[in-house]
């Protein structure tokens, strides 16, 4: 028999493509676009493994087109782009690639945190306009971090790292989130639970790093907008309908908050032009993970838990490990 074959819509990394043509009949989308969705559903047909990133959706039309497929890995933490109940109706193993991120992210969040409050990036545009007339007393005055009060929305690993590296600047840490940790936990970083009102009233900075749930999408909308501090910042590193762009619009129109920085969409590749026309939100293109290093991993990770399942092993990083045997 020959080697099993496997579809990747991405040529990842190098370490990833070595672990993977050992073992496999490997095919790569290499084009710069993204792989289009009839194009996709046509390389999967005859395929044992796909492997993916958040942008494709495996649901029941994919699964549809690919009667072979035996395991769907996506290349993120999050996979809100598979439907694992379907994936388990067919018995086709969905895995992910949880915790090689979690530093990387929580160094990007904090990141963004001082660029929005320091801004940076308006700086960095008026030097490059060649308009800059020289130092003066009140220019680009923005917020302080130090010392500042830092509410946390969801209290992983991420969302401990940036409590760890908010230490740093002693800021007081609130922090909501549906599991609480242990109170060491709670002690060694020196975080406080609230509820969801009161991190929203009393924090200066908010750091979002909740999964896409139901009862998450919109989660931060006009109510708790509202209640933000006018001189409060806000910051997504999370998923992008998290937060309603439209409610964020109107908010920073009316002056709710100071400002705002997102490395995620609610439509990506799309974003509200409202906010693109802002000098008091940073942009960036969903690379909160994007270093070297961590997407390399991310890469090995999935590549490995392919790997795994065609070994007769179970993939370490299984969503829906009860249709193994």
């Amino acid at each position: 028999m020959g080697k099993p074959k496997v579809f990747s819509v991405r040529p990842l990394f190098e370490a990833a493509r070595q672990l993977l043509g050992q073992h496999f009949e490997m095919e790569y989308w290499t084009r710069p676009e993204r792989v289009p969705r009839s194009e996709l559903l046509q390389r999967v047909r005859d395929k044992d493994a796909l492997i993916c990133l958040l942008t494709e959706k495996v649901n029941d039309e994919l699964l549809d087109a690919a009667p072979r497929l035996r395991i769907a890995a996506t290349v993120s933490v999050g996979f809100d782009n598979i439907d694992v109940p379907a994936c388990t109706r067919r018995k086709v193993v969905a895995t992910h690639t949880p915790g090689v991120l979690d530093d990387t992210t929580a160094d990007f969040a904090f990141a963004l945190m001082m660029a929005v409050a320091r801004r940076i990036v308006e700086g960095d545009a008026w030097m490059r306009s060649g308009d800059w007339p020289g130092w003066d007393l009140d220019q680009l005055c923005g917020g302080d971090v130090w010392g500042k009060t830092l509410g946390i929305l969801g209290f992983g690993r991420i969302g401990r790292g940036v409590a760890q590296r908010a230490r740093g600047f002693r800021m007081r840490i609130l922090y909501n989130d549906a599991v609480r940790p242990s109170p060491e936990i709670e002690k060694e970083l020196g975080a406080e639970f609230v509820e969801r009102d009161r991190l929203f009233a009393e924090s200066d900075f908010i750091s979002v790093h909740v999964p896409l749930l139901p009862d998450t999408r919109h989660l931060i909308g006009r109510e708790n907008l509202a209640r933000m501090k006018r001189t409060a910042y806000l910051v997504n590193t999370s998923r992008g309908p998290v937060v309603d762009e439209v409610a964020l619009l109107a908010a920073l129109d009316a002056g709710q908050l100071a400002g705002a920085a997102l490395d995620v969409f609610e439509n990506e590749p799309k974003v509200h032009p409202g906010l693109v026309a802002r000098k008091d939100v940073i942009l960036t293109p969903h690379i909160a993970s994007a270093s070297v290093e961590t997407r390399t991993k991310m890469a090995v990770m999935a590549a490995e838990n392919v790997i795994a399942l065609f070994d007769g092993r179970r993939p370490p990083n299984a969503l829906n490990p009860e249709v193994l045997p």
